[in-house]
Formats: C-alpha cells, sequence, structure tokens
C-alpha cells in the first residue's frame, strides 16, 4: 500500500475504497506524467493517463456527491486542485 493510499485509507485493510482507489490513481498519474515529459512520442502512455485522470475524476464527484467530508479530506491530503 502507498504512503498517499495509507492516509485516506478508512481502516488498516482497507484496498477498494473510494478514497483509496483516487490515491491509487494520483500515483499512477504523476508516474505517467513524468514518463510522457520524458518520451513525448509515447501514444499509448498518453491514452492511459487521460484514462486514469477520467477515472480519478468521476470518483472523486461521487466522493463529492455522497461523502462530502470525505471529500474534502482526500483533496487536502493529496494536495489536488479544487
Amino acid at each position: 500500500m502507498s504512503k498517499k493510499a495509507k492516509e485516506v485509507a478508512i481502516h488498516e485493510k482497507d484496498v477498494g475504497s473510494s478514497e483509496v482507489q483516487i490515491a491509487y490513481l494520483t500515483d499512477k498519474i504523476e508516474n505517467l506524467s513524468k514518463h510522457i515529459k520524458q518520451n513525448k512520442k509515447d501514444q499509448h502512455s498518453s491514452v492511459g493517463l487521460l484514462k486514469a485522470v477520467n477515472k480519478r475524476k468521476k470518483l472523486l464527484d461521487y466522493l463529492k456527491k455522497n461523502k462530502i467530508d470525505s471529500y474534502k479530506n482526500v483533496i487536502s491530503k493529496l494536495n489536488l486542485r479544487k
């Protein structure tokens, strides 16, 4: 489990909640962004980056609609802009 995921996890063995999924996607987005800056012609990775960003956005929208306190917690701990 990544450090970011541990920060937002609901309990110790939490791996599937929206909060943890957002943390994992944030790590993936950061890694893909670094990779794409070095390899500008890698189209497959840029498609994967877009999919990860869109999935994270959907999960954040879900949290905002259903669990506003958890949404604010995730945004602050992961330093996401919103």
